[in-house]
């Protein structure tokens, strides 16, 4: 083997990388450890985001770039209707472009964005940069497109929403113009999810698409979890940050796992939910929390309750705990059943989700064999698709 052979890959000069996120906190924590690791390597990182996610971006060393955004994250108010949401994220882009050619004057080395900032597109493309997609949930298929046209075909409101979104790129300076493969089709992506949660993944185009799995890294700064002495299995309940308004649910898991012998449960309600709801007296083994540090409560659990976001369900596979899914909106029914299917799972409807029905899941769940055993084969594919810095070494590719 000749000396060159052997010589280290050179080190990419210091380049500004911006990464263009969504306020969104499932779609934030996904991409600070990539964040934090491109900062460690020399690199000015800008972070663009509205002020309901610059608490979450500050540990990670980037530079805090400020937006207003229009979109309802301080109180989770989001709608049903496919198209009713799907508008919401077309009025983002359209009021948050404006913001970031002022901010971004002088343009970035290479933008990153979440997978709803549609402005970062038209940004990077306005301005001839190299551009990544940083995706925290399923990417497009062959094939995808179509089926999602024709999922939205006939619904009130889809072709005024298809007519404007096109009437946007015709006039935001964006290169791509098709609306189909601006908004799902990336040049380049990183996915930062289990291979195993996407949908049709033998169809991805892996040219355009990398899967590096969770990028969770240690989050520290979110504070530790100490299992309690004499806990014998511990449970986290959880649906999340947007999910947490059900308060019925909570009393059916209190009624389900109290007193349950050798169990400690810690029951996560957010911050729309009264602990009072709860009822009179919460059984000694129940931690009642309006939040928690997922992650860290996950690497000391035996089971986890989810309402199977891809945060969550991703954080589930990487610890290897077996899940009770029980879905609340957008993916996470198409999520639920997919963990169902990997076998280390049981998806549980919110309707259906009686004290008894709960329980009984997680006596089956937890005294199976084979779901433990897929549970730890899935924690090891999720481990070992290299994460944050997998990530990092792609991104830097596209600045050679």
């Amino acid at each position: 083997m000749r000396p060159s052979e052997l010589a280290p890959a050179p080190t990419p000069a210091r380049a500004h990388i911006a990464m263009i996120g969504s306020p969104m906190h499932s779609h934030v924590l996904p991409s600070l450890e990539i964040i934090r690791e491109l900062v460690a390597r020399g690199h000015r990182v800008t972070y663009a985001n509205a002020d309901h996610a610059a608490e979450l971006i500050a540990p990670t060393g980037a530079e805090f770039v400020r937006y207003s955004t229009t979109l309802p994250v301080a109180d989770n108010d989001w709608p049903q209707d496919p198209v009713a949401a799907s508008s919401l994220f077309l009025d983002e882009a359209i009021a948050v472009l404006p913001q970031l050619h002022t901010a971004y004057d002088d343009p970035a080395d290479l933008y990153l964005y979440d997978i709803a900032s549609y402005s970062a597109r038209a940004l990077a493309e306005a301005q001839g940069r190299e551009l990544v997609q940083l995706s925290p949930t399923f990417v497009g298929w062959e094939g995808a497109q179509e089926e999602i046209a024709a999922m939205f075909a006939g619904l009130p409101g889809a072709d005024a929403y298809h007519s404007r979104f096109a009437e946007w790129l015709a006039r935001c300076g964006a290169v791509t113009t098709e609306v189909d493969a601006y908004a799902g089709r990336p040049g380049r992506a990183v996915a930062m999810i289990p291979r195993a949660m996407q949908p049709h993944a033998d169809r991805v185009d892996t040219d355009a698409v990398t899967f590096v799995g969770p990028c969770l890294g240690s989050r520290a700064e979110q504070g530790g979890w100490t299992r309690p002495a004499g806990a014998e299995k511990v449970l986290l309940v959880s649906l999340g940050s947007a999910y947490t308004r059900q308060p019925e649910f909570y009393r059916q898991c209190v009624a389900a796992f109290g007193e349950l012998p050798g169990w400690h449960v810690v029951l996560q309600i957010g911050k729309y939910t009264d602990p009072a709801e709860l009822g009179d007296r919460i059984p000694s083994n129940i931690e009642v929390r309006s939040w928690v540090p997922q992650l860290a409560v996950l690497e000391q659990a035996d089971a986890f309750v989810t309402h199977a976001g891809m945060g969550g369900s991703s954080e589930g596979l990487y610890t290897g705990v077996p899940m009770i899914a029980v879905p609340q909106g957008a993916e996470q029914f198409l999520n639920a059943d997919r963990l169902a299917e990997l076998g280390v799972a049981r998806r549980i409807d919110t309707a259906d989700a009686t004290a008894e029905a709960l329980r009984s899941a997680l006596t089956e769940l937890t005294s199976d064999p084979q779901v433990a055993a897929r549970s730890a084969e899935l924690r090891a594919e999720a481990r070992a698709a290299g994460g944050a810095r997998r990530a990092a070494d792609l991104i830097e590719e596209r600045l050679s």
